[in-house]
């Protein structure tokens, strides 16, 4: 594939032309009016319209001028390095990757259930903070965390977060974190996993197109590499032809007896599916499975988005949650915590989230064509994430708040039955009648739709809403279906690239004592299956919970994963500051400090805090009160699951203090070496040295 070399160091050095200016300008425009309409209202119900405009707006000057200063100034990202996608082509894991394709697999990789789950939950407290937080954390944070990652990491040889870690922190620091940053992945992956498989559970519509979409991305990669090389459309349509067909078959699948019986599946039987996925798509080459089919699944998360953007803007629809509601004090019924530092753990993926370190440190920067492609990759691709979060926010905020509150309030707190539900609803001040809740649930087909909660069902109830109102409101269960689809695809393609990049984790840390292992295929089936038995071990353990296991992974998800993002930006201090950059290390450090003040405190108070609802220790020692005393507290049903509840909080509290002890000491060696680097005049990163560009690349 040949690319030429004679440009300027990045593609985004050249001056502005006029209709850039003008779009910034009218970019600009649109923020201010959107942020005053949305900020100033007083009481009366505003269009979500307002939201989506300040969001595009937003992104568009972000992008055109934040991503092109930190490319430009910062890093000097520069076209005639020869990436280690050219340099190490192997043919397995370093594969030259278009542009195109690379951003699909980038943002499939990264966009898993917290974009989807975190801001819906986030919701209870109006759309305001949870809006303004996305916004300002992924232009601030989140963007430039993926960004800087995948430039520091495609100049030393695609090396892991981990590798990168013991070479510019030190080994000890490195070790420690290494360790820390495969156990978050770990729990990660687990959470996102049981998500995915609860989502499938006995759905013969999910399981037929998930599963058909395995051949279509087979195809696709063998029609690139082998057919028709360097012909993305081509394989794009087929590809998105063959997806469009099986979303239809998969619906008729679901009305056939026969279909039904064939691809409903147990949840034990989907996650020992989901592993072997995980083991195939790890340790095949790159170019078969993985980056065609998270390609793939790209046309459907951001066709999906695109359609409900589109929908909103076409019927305007009214945000009906307040902009602030009283829940900021910390006593919503969805979720215990106060504005800060909960509401920026909660809404983790979107705004800011770690995991995306751990893709932008792993398979992306071997399959990185050339440098100008970080800006698009990086950054671009966190902007799309953080759109399908405002989306999320926006299909929560336009339900009848009564309803909101019905579907993510747990039924300890408004009873099984719709006549309680409405009753102590409106008695929070959001009226909704038995009959309204009664009526939402027949319009999809559900029984009920009480205490539906997670976020996963709301969303795909706003999403039904928003779509069922352009074509029709006899098309409401099949959106609703549709939706409860989408989001299963949507996190499985986190869990497939998180098991690759796991792979990599956990070669580079077992390479510090066999250094044999690193680049050995050996070493690579022996690194994924003993990841895989990590987080498998942690789902199956989660799906025979007779609590259902997120209670306890989940609450330790949105925490490890911004105390990753922490130690991913402190490490972007270090390099700039090695790279002589002291200048620019504002850039980095200013959304570390924010990170880690908001995360250590909500680590703390999970800990620590004497308020059952939210300390993890208050709440077994509430448990042990009541076990000793032969009581039941709800939601267990037995002295068993009392005691499990109890188990899971030990393991709860014990891996968030392991998690908080890890990162403080990472924190406390990056203070002291930044402060001896500081003085320094000389380069000292473990940068590769510089390969010139061939005149063509093939």
């Amino acid at each position: 594939m040949p690319l030429s070399t004679d440009r300027p160091s990045s593609d985004q050095l050249s001056p502005s032309p006029l209709w850039s200016r003008l779009l910034t300008f009218l970019a600009a425009l649109l923020i201010s009016l959107s942020l005053c309409r949305l900020s100033l209202n007083r009481g009366e119900s505003v269009s979500a319209a307002w939201l989506v405009t300040l969001a595009l707006g937003t992104y568009w000057i972000a992008y055109r001028y934040y991503s092109r200063f930190i490319a430009r100034r910062a890093l000097e990202i520069d076209d005639q390095r020869i990436t280690p996608a050219w340099r190490l082509q192997d043919g397995m894991d370093y594969v030259p990757t278009s542009r195109g394709i690379l951003f699909g697999h980038h943002f499939a990789a990264i966009a898993g259930a917290g974009p989807l789950i975190g801001p819906i939950l986030a919701a209870q407290m109006g759309y305001l903070p949870g809006a303004l937080w996305i916004l300002v954390g992924v232009v601030l944070a989140g963007a430039v965390q993926d960004m800087t990652i995948l430039f520091f990491s495609t100049r030393r040889n695609a090396a892991s977060l981990g590798a990168m870690m013991r070479s510019e922190i030190g080994a000890f620091a490195g070790l420690i974190s290494s360790v820390g940053i495969l156990l978050i992945c770990v729990i990660l992956l687990a959470v996102l996993a049981l998500v995915v498989v609860k989502a499938m559970a006995i759905s013969p519509w999910s399981s037929f197109t998930l599963l058909a979409t395995l051949p279509i991305a087979l195809f696709m990669g063998i029609y690139l590499h082998y057919i028709r090389p360097g012909q993305v459309v081509e394989a794009s349509v087929s590809g998105v032809g063959l997806l469009l067909m099986a979303l239809f078959l998969g619906q008729q699948v679901a009305h056939s007896p026969s279909g039904s019986a064939l691809f409903s599946f147990s949840p034990l039987t989907l996650a020992w599916g989901l592993m072997g996925y995980a083991l195939a798509a790890s340790v095949l080459p790159v170019w078969l499975l993985l980056a065609p089919r998270d390609y793939l699944s790209t046309f459907l998360k951001i066709g999906t988005i695109v359609a409900l953007a589109l929908g909103i803007l076409l019927k305007l629809p009214a945000l009906h949650m307040p902009a602030v509601t009283t829940y900021i004090d910390g006593h919503g019924p969805v979720f215990s915590g106060t504005l800060f530092p909960f509401l920026f753990i909660t809404i983790a993926c979107g705004a800011v989230s770690g995991f995306h370190a751990l893709v932008s440190s792993g398979t992306t920067p071997r399959m990185l064509e050339r440098e100008s492609h970080i800006s698009a990759i990086g950054y671009g691709a966190m902007l799309t994430e953080s759109f399908v979060a405002i989306m999320a926010l926006i299909a929560a905020c336009m339900l009848n708040p009564g309803l909101y509150f019905a579907m993510n309030t747990p039924a300890s707190l408004i009873g099984h039955d719709v006549i309680h539900a409405a009753a102590t609803i409106s008695h929070w001040g959001f009226t909704i009648t038995p009959e309204q809740l009664t009526q939402a649930a027949r319009q999809v087909g559900e029984q009920s739709l009480l205490s539906r909660v997670g976020g996963a069902p709301t969303l795909a109830y706003g999403l039904a809403s928003i779509m069922a109102s352009v074509t029709g409101s006899g098309l409401m269960a099949f959106w609703y279906h549709f939706a409860v689809l989408f989001e299963a695809l949507f996190i499985l393609t986190t869990v497939d690239a998180g098991t690759r990049v796991g792979r990599y984790l956990l070669q580079d840390l077992l390479a510090v004592a066999v250094p044999a292992v690193q680049h050995s295929r050996a070493g690579g089936w022996i690194a994924t299956l003993v990841f895989i038995a990590g987080w498998g071990y942690f789902l199956i353990a989660g799906l025979e919970d007779p609590l259902g296991g997120i209670h306890t992974l989940w609450p330790l998800f949105g925490i490890a994963n911004q105390m990753l993002a922490g130690m991913a930006l402190l490490l972007g201090c270090i390099i700039l500051i090695r790279m002589q950059k002291q200048r620019y290390v504002w850039i980095t450090l200013l959304p570390a400090c924010w990170v880690l003040l908001s995360t250590l405190t909500a680590a703390a108070l999970k800990i620590l805090a004497k308020d059952p609802s939210i300390g993890f220790l208050a709440h077994a020692h509430t448990l042990q009160a009541a076990l000793a005393h032969q009581q039941l507290l709800f939601p267990a049903h037995s002295v068993a699951e009392m005691q499990q509840m109890l188990h899971n909080d030990w393991i709860d509290s014990g891996l968030c203090a392991l998690f908080f002890l890890i990162v403080c000491l990472v924190t406390l060696q990056v203070l002291r070496l930044g402060l001896r680097l500081w003085s320094q005049t000389e380069v000292s990163t473990a940068e590769e040295p510089v390969l010139s560009a061939p005149a063509t690349r093939s």
